[in-house]
């Protein structure tokens, strides 16, 4: 097969894409899901431009199995979902439409302008700091690509000849694994500063160094990200960390002063205790393991094992003056969590596991009686069981009490009388005990004289 490297480039400055027909390529239809192809179809039938566009097209090349397929179309949000009964306009910042096929979405945007162009009456909005507003500008193909964020995303399908479009130079970058953005990075990171982040994301997941000139401004312009809206960066957090790559994105991410503007308060307590980094990295470790071994991961387990450090340093401080320990553990988790908040937002339903697995960190060491079995029958004990194990592979307490809730776990029900007994318990008092049937009272008879 003909390298994509000695396809002829065009003049620099040029909008004219290199085209690279079918044979010259690798992507084929059987890359692409039928959703997918039914969206391309109907849009090229309906007399539009269909293209499918972005990491699709990136991870084909790659020799990858792409897994989310997004199309670009000169039609508009409205036309789009004329076409499509199954489908719904979306978002206010950028207007796009969903197509939904069972539990595959195909998403569908429209071809964007320059910012400062008006087109049908759209106006993209921009802050003074130049952060991205709204941006529901129609334009050309030629400016949408180049309006992307990196070369390697700014690939586009034909469906009408099986060729790719490369109007930035995104082939040659694939093939020597480069990350570079498309335009100024200055002005690209201050439309948006979530830019940045996924310029870490994807490094780390394809395994790309990021050109000089795109990693230069991130070192200065990581601060940005405090203007982004804390629910938008917890989804990019889920995306950075729960990929299979946290590690990597982790320690790319602290390196350019990106994690600390996601993770205050940890990035703090890592400063203050070399033991809350190799927690982080452990978890990280895991969660990258598990991902690997297709088992299930959760970001409450991650949250609690990045923020473990400042609440255990709050808490410190809170029994310092005064305070019993568990009102201190749950003070300090308060307030832990109102600063994250600020920062990225955590939805309930990963939060309250997060509280329960820090509050059982204090019921572990308690094992008397009856209060191992209660607590290994708690919802989150596997969950708060690890972060113990983390805890003690880190540094922060010693060797032992995991491998007690180890033996415990694993043993039959006369080793765990054992295990109770060696620390102190009384064995009459330890297993979990039936509660005693209530008598049912029955009515008194009435006599009648």
């Amino acid at each position: 097969m003909k390298s994509l490297l000695e396809s002829k480039k065009h003049p620099e400055g040029e909008q004219k894409p290199r085209i690279i027909p079918r044979a010259e390529h690798p992507v084929s239809r059987q890359h692409i899901s039928d959703a997918a192809l039914k969206v391309l179809y109907r849009l090229d039938g309906a007399g539009f431009d269909a293209f499918l566009v972005g990491g699709c097209i990136r991870d084909a090349l790659l020799g990858l199995m792409p897994k989310d397929f997004d199309v670009a179309t000169n039609a508009t949000p409205e036309q789009v979902r004329e076409l499509f009964r199954n489908s719904r306009l979306i978002g206010r910042r950028f207007r796009i439409v969903h197509v939904r096929f069972g539990r595959e979405v195909i998403e569908v945007t429209t071809f964007r302008g320059k910012p400062q162009d008006e087109h049908d009456n759209h106006i993209a909005q921009q802050s003074d700091a130049g952060l991205l507003l709204r941006d529901n500008v129609w334009g050309s193909i030629e400016e949408d690509a180049l309006r992307r964020d990196f070369t390697v995303n700014a690939l586009y399908y034909s469906i009408a000849d099986f060729s790719i479009h490369d109007f930035a130079d995104g082939a040659h970058d694939i093939e020597t694994r480069t990350l570079r953005l498309i335009g100024d990075p200055q002005t690209r990171y201050r439309e948006d500063p979530v830019r940045m982040l996924r310029a870490v994301r994807f490094a780390s997941k394809l395994d790309f160094t990021l050109s000089p000139e795109t990693e230069a401004p991130i070192y200065e312009l990581a601060p940005l990200l405090l203007q982004i809206p804390p629910a938008r960066l917890f989804d990019e957090v889920l995306k950075l960390f729960m990929a299979g790559h946290g590690l990597m994105t982790f320690r790319m991410l602290s390196h350019y002063g990106l994690f600390g503007m996601l993770f205050p308060e940890a990035e703090e307590a890592m400063a203050d205790a070399a033991w809350a980094e190799q927690l982080i990295e452990a978890a990280l470790t895991n969660t990258d393991k598990r991902i690997a071994d297709s088992r299930p991961v959760t970001p409450a387990f991650l949250l609690a094992a990045f923020l473990w450090a400042p609440v255990a340093h709050r808490q410190a401080q809170l029994e310092s003056d005064g305070m019993p320990a568990i009102p201190a553990l749950q003070a300090a988790a308060q307030q832990v969590i109102s600063r994250q908040l600020q920062h990225t937002s955590i939805p309930k339903r990963f939060g309250m596991p997060m509280r329960d697995i820090w509050e059982l960190q204090a019921r572990l060491p308690q094992r008397h009686g009856k209060r191992a079995f209660q607590t290994r029958e708690h919802p989150r004990f596997r969950a708060a069981y690890d972060l113990l194990l983390l805890r003690e592979q880190a540094g922060e307490i010693p060797r032992g009490l995991g491998d007690w809730w180890t033996a415990f776990q694993d043993g039959d029900e006369h080793e765990q009388r054992r295990l109770i007994q060696k620390t102190g318990g009384d064995p009459a008092s330890q297993g979990p005990k039936k509660k005693p049937r209530k008598r049912r009272r029955r009515k008194p008879r009435q006599t009648t004289e």
